[in-house]
């Protein structure tokens, strides 16, 4: 998701935010779910229920008091003959909506930014794309770790132990970083400790992804056995994927060491887990 695009739907969220005085007094931000199913790209009513209705169990299972963050009131809209009539609507706090985009579709642009628009406590674009790459980055490397799973699952079937997967894996690092092994790149980029995929930037972690998922096709496509013939297809998906890149310019034992992941992982599992503690709750009878 480009800068341009995140602005754009921190724009269209920004302007659907309410103001309201809780009991305290204080000044705290809404949404109503009529307009918030606008932005978040639902165009029945009937569906965005469903979505408040799981975000309201997950608010149960969580231990919270749902009429703290989700209030069902009444909206009136004009009809044809210009009159008006009510419909259901709620009144949500962040908590709330971030729930609801915790149960939508992460696939659509919109709920994917919503997940981070409303688990951050600020409408700082920066922090907001900040956060939309750190997300990305850990469900690239989450998408590696299963298809490497799938692999060592693959292999195991078709004759070869786990060491042999680890050589596998090995010669397939060699050839995606250029002749470099793994243990060359991990000096090269200072890992001292960890998987090398965990320092690896977001771009590097999708091609080490797709040369395996590539074996993984082949692998069951063609039936093949053995740890050399299993290599020969490895290696040969991590030079192509190699050669892609080279064609854009991109060597990837060139690029830059990101962060540990882990530390990415437990940042954002913070950040979720605070949402509760820092989100307002609604005024008492408040519509």
């Amino acid at each position: 998701m480009d800068t341009p695009k995140i602005q754009q739907y921190k724009n269209a969220f920004d302007l659907i935010a309410k103001e309201i005085k809780d009991d305290a007094n204080n000044t705290i931000e809404v949404w109503y779910a009529r307009e918030l199913q606008q932005v978040l790209g639902y165009t029945r009513w009937e569906n965005f229920v469903v979505a408040i209705s799981r975000a309201i169990e997950s608010c149960k299972t969580l231990k919270v008091n749902v009429d703290d963050h989700f209030r069902e009131v009444t909206k009136m809209i004009p009809t044809a003959k210009g009159a008006h009539r009510g419909v259901q609507d709620f009144m949500l706090t962040r908590y709330a909506c971030y729930l609801i985009a915790q149960n939508g579709d992460p696939k659509k642009e919109e709920i994917a930014f919503a997940q981070s628009y409303f688990a951050l406590q600020t409408r700082k674009t920066e922090l907001i794309e900040e956060r939309l790459q750190q997300i990305a980055r850990l469900d690239t490397r989450e998408r590696l770790r299963s298809s490497e799973k799938q692999l060592s699952r693959n292999i195991y079937e078709r004759g070869v132990d786990e060491k042999g997967f680890a050589r596998i894996r090995s010669k397939g690092d060699h050839a995606l970083f250029g002749g470099l092994t793994t243990e060359q790149m991990k000096q090269r980029l200072g890992i001292k400790s960890g998987a090398l995929a965990d320092y690896l930037p977001t771009l590097t972690i999708a091609a080490k992804n797709l040369a395996t998922e590539m074996t993984n096709y082949n692998v069951e496509q063609k039936n093949l056995h053995g740890e050399n013939r299993i290599t020969a297809e490895h290696v040969q998906n991590n030079r192509s994927v190699r050669g892609m890149l080279g064609q854009r310019g991109i060597k990837p034992e060139e690029l830059p060491p990101a962060e540990d992941i882990k530390k990415v992982e437990r940042r954002v599992a913070k950040e979720e887990k605070s949402i509760i503690k820092k989100t307002p709750k609604l005024p008492k009878g408040n519509s």
